[in-house]
């Protein structure tokens, strides 16, 4: 069996959609210079509310990626 070893890092994803798509957000873009991505974490929720509706939401993400050997 390996032994691995991990990172962590945390972005902030965004959406006027939903936090689901501004989870995906931040995880698609992270990707992109990240390599070993295995799993992430939701860690705050935030908002912006306009004219008493949510117009965005803003996710704080934590990510695990494994180190290459």
């Amino acid at each position: 069996m390996t032994h691995h070893v991990y990172r962590l890092t945390e972005v902030v994803g965004s959406s006027p959609t939903s936090v689901d798509d501004a989870i995906r957000t931040a995880i698609a873009k992270a990707a992109e210079t990240i390599r070993n991505i295995e799993w992430f974490e939701a860690r705050e929720i935030r908002g912006q509310v306009v004219d008493g509706a949510v117009a965005h939401y803003q996710v704080l993400v934590k990510l695990g990626f494994r180190v290459d050997d």
